[in-house]
């Protein structure tokens, strides 16, 4: 694989075709080659499996009590997201936030997908270990905060 650079554009020159542009450069980054199909469908049973692969994206519901509960979800993903600097859609309504990832450069599910999905869901799962100096979200309903799957 060799890399050509003209003042027009960047070409990503491979075995068996030429690929040009900003999406070529995607694929020679690190982490921005897609995964296959088989391959990002056995790692979110085995990794992420709250989320689904639906063939081209990753994609998680979360059910929160409530449209406070979804801002707070929604704003916690978007600190995740600007700190990692790697943005998933996000749609917000009362009861629920859907996230959905794909690297839009690289044309599908990268490693940046997985690697954000995972802290996604590490931050919006924890909770504070029983016993610990951190009590946690009162039991009462009106305190729900991210319901149950």
């Amino acid at each position: 694989m060799r890399v050509e650079t003209d003042s027009q554009r960047d070409i990503l020159i491979e075995p068996g075709g030429v690929r040009s542009g900003f999406a070529a450069w995607g694929a020679i980054m690190t982490g921005t080659n897609v995964i296959g199909t088989e391959e990002a469908a056995r790692r979110v049973s085995e990794a992420l499996p709250a989320w689904r692969f639906d063939g081209k994206t990753l994609r998680r519901i979360y059910k929160v009590n409530g449209f406070r509960s979804a801002l707070v979800v929604t704003t916690t993903i978007g600190h995740l997201a600007e700190a990692a600097w790697h943005h998933p859609d996000i749609a917000l309504s009362w009861g629920k936030v859907e996230v959905v990832l794909w690297s839009h450069d690289a044309g599908g599910v990268t490693e940046r997908d997985f690697a954000l999905a995972q802290q996604i869901e590490a931050v919006i799962a924890w909770r504070p270990a029983a016993g610990g100096p951190l009590e946690g979200t009162p039991a009462e309903p009106a305190h729900a905060y991210v319901l149950a799957d």
